[in-house]
């Protein structure tokens, strides 16, 4: 008896022992609650709902970090203009925004190279140098006179041209063609004659329906299928040249980003890489059997740019980033690392990658 007794006290003894230190935990636990805008509105696929995107990515945070990082998600309109996410971010306003990098390419054209390059790496190589190349180093290198963060949450990978009401007859249909072309791209274009005209998604259906310009570019398939650009325009060119990735930034304010414990920090990293995996094979699986029903039930005309037409984008484009890397010791900085690690990967992806698509598969 006086064993089971010794046994019993003992083990409630280990009990309470074990348990005390688990209360003290859970009553001093910290907690915090964070708001988030974005450059897009409600309702958008990929950037809004659905996986990998701004909620899905609030709800990895959430069910994580078993509550203590819960974050308030606003989308474009909501409780900012669509484009002033930076600036709520930088000013406190906001711990974070969801959008690209390169809407801030007027603060430093550096941005540029955290969501898209002209004739730069794929999804593959751009994760490749953000993660294992120095990329995410020079990123937050370039913000931090802004007292800002970044991570990669979300590639659509590779983009289309876009939409054209008129077939490309070569060089010569771009001098007056009015296209809907955003930042760099828009900038490349404009040298060629295009009369550019920079507009949010939710304006390009009607501009091109109208008649009001005469191509458009956006994303991909499927989500250019969301907006009935397919309605507007029936001649769909690729490649993206302007595109061949394109990074979703999760901007998050430093001072705030800093505050946070080691392991919430951990788990926000976590969960935007988690996104950026997802988001990029949502995109692959859904352009797969969108691009099917726009060819076969909706009459569009798929196309590829010429040779002439890619080989003259591809001495503007860079030329334009070669005259920018030549201005801010930033922006060479960053040139040099981008594609350098392009040089040095491409001689991988050309014996893996590109032997399996033309060879193998």
């Amino acid at each position: 008896m006086k064993r089971r007794d010794i046994l019993k006290n003992g083990a409630g003894m280990l009990v309470g022992a074990a348990a005390a230190p688990m209360v003290a935990r859970a009553s001093d636990r910290q907690t915090f609650r964070w708001r988030m805008t974005s450059a897009y509105g409600a309702g958008t696929p990929f950037y809004t709902t659905g996986p990998g995107s701004a909620s899905d990515f609030v709800r990895r945070v959430r069910e994580a970090t078993d509550g203590r990082l819960n974050i308030d998600f606003y989308p474009a309109g909501e409780l900012i203009p669509a484009l002033e996410g930076f600036d709520a971010v930088r000013g406190g306003m906001v711990q974070m925004n969801w959008g690209n990098a390169f809407f801030w390419s007027g603060r430093s054209f550096a941005a540029q190279y955290f969501t898209a390059v002209p004739f730069g790496m794929d999804a593959m190589g751009t994760n490749a140098w953000l993660y294992h190349g120095g990329g995410q180093a020079l990123w937050d290198e370039v913000y931090a006179d802004f007292g800002l963060k970044a991570l990669p949450a979300g590639n659509t990978g590779m983009q289309m041209t876009g939409w054209f009401k008129q077939p490309l007859q070569g060089l010569e249909s771009f001098q007056g063609l009015r296209m809907r072309a955003p930042g760099l791209t828009g900038r490349v274009y404009q040298q060629l004659g295009v009369n550019v005209q920079v507009l949010p998604g939710g304006e390009i259906f009607p501009a091109l329906e109208r008649g009001v310009i005469d191509a458009a570019e956006f994303v991909g398939p499927y989500l250019d299928r969301q907006l009935g650009l397919q309605n507007a325009a029936s001649h769909y060119y690729s490649p993206g040249w302007h595109e061949p990735c394109n990074v979703t930034e999760l901007l998050i304010n430093r001072a705030a980003w800093q505050e946070l414990p080691a392991d919430l920090r951990a788990i926000v990293e976590n969960c935007a890489a988690a996104c950026n995996e997802v988001s990029l094979a949502w995109c692959n699986a859904n352009n797969a059997s969108a691009l099917q029903d726009l060819v076969n039930n909706e009459g569009v005309e798929l196309h590829e740019l010429s040779e002439e037409v890619l080989q003259r984008l591809r001495e503007i484009a860079m030329d334009t980033l070669n005259t920018y890397a030549s201005e801010d010791p930033m922006v060479a900085k960053v040139h040099e690392s981008y594609f350098g690690f392009k040089d040095q990967a491409m001689n991988w992806l050309n014996l893996s990658q590109k032997m399996l698509y033309n060879r193998v598969l």
